[in-house]
């Protein structure tokens, strides 16, 4: 096998961030109308995609409570990140710890250039070295795809939904003027705002979801061992039954970003899946070593 750059994922997130477009300048345009100062609107909106874009990674990094760490540190884990992104052709991007009970690792960063690729502690306790290197080879994969960026940038129109009907609600409680009227627009903001919501939600889990299979195919490529990461993800799978659930609970923010996602089962976000099911993606990863082995 070859590495082969996959225009689906390229399409789909061009077709995804330019239905987010329209969603937004949508969204901008019904606030607009309401009352909202539309240079206060596209000042906010630009602020917060300068924030995605400069500091996504920062922003990832310290809600998930993750530490950079040096070769003399980690020397095998720096071994093999090397490995693998020299093999991939990219510049060896930072390495990172989380410590968590959660098995799991992800990779964050606008660019190659300053990419991060993380792992939980306990995941370097839970996988063999086969295991270990085939999840590292898929996390590379997400850098060479460049799918990290889109989906962070893609992810606060929704954000930006659900801040301005906070603050709404807050100008509709306490403001000033008609309340009748304030209530009305109050509702049609909420209604605008959840709408907002569920499709850019969808969106980009739509996206998310292709781009897991994208960045298995990426590590079956890489380490040329399928099976290694089909045993990877069958042990973080399994091993979530038994994380307790406050513990799941303090990561769920990072779940697309994952490789497997740490669902504790009170969030409506477990409505939104972030990844297809597991079995797909063994099934996947099967027909891979299928046409490795020529059959």
């Amino acid at each position: 096998m070859k590495w082969t750059r996959d225009f689906g994922l390229t399409m789909r997130m061009f077709f995804t961030s330019f239905l987010l477009l329209i969603v937004y300048l949508i969204f901008l345009g019904v606030l607009s109308a309401l009352g909202f100062p539309f240079e206060f609107l596209l000042l906010v909106a630009a602020g917060m995609a300068f924030v995605q874009f400069f500091f996504s990674d920062k922003m990832v990094l310290w809600s998930t409570g993750t530490r950079i760490v040096e070769e003399d540190e980690y020397p095998e884990l720096h071994r093999m990140v090397e490995s693998l992104s020299t093999k991939a052709g990219l510049p060896k991007p930072r390495i990172g710890i989380m410590a968590s009970p959660v098995p799991n690792a992800f990779a964050t960063g606008r660019s190659p250039k300053n990419a991060v690729v993380a792992v939980t502690d306990s995941i370097m306790r839970t996988l063999n070295r086969e295991e270990l290197e085939a999840v590292l080879a898929h996390e590379i994969s997400h850098v060479k795809n460049r799918d990290m960026l889109t989906l962070t940038m893609a992810s606060f129109i929704s954000m930006l939904a659900f801040l301005i009907m906070r603050n709404w609600i807050f100008m509709g409680l306490f403001g000033g003027g008609n309340r009748d009227n304030n209530m009305g627009a109050l509702i049609l903001v909420y209604v605008v705002s959840i709408a907002v919501w569920i499709v850019s939600t969808l969106l980009t889990r739509t996206l998310s979801r292709y781009r897991e299979f994208a960045a298995d195919r990426g590590s079956a490529v890489l380490t040329e061992n399928p099976r290694a990461l089909i045993s990877a993800l069958q042990k973080i799978s399994g091993r979530m039954d038994y994380i307790p659930t406050e513990k799941k609970q303090e990561v769920e923010g990072a779940n697309a970003f994952f490789i497997i996602p740490a669902i504790s089962g009170k969030s409506l976000m477990d409505l939104f899946s972030t990844h297809p099911p597991l079995e797909k993606r063994v099934a996947a990863l099967e027909e891979l070593e299928a046409q490795r082995r020529g059959y």
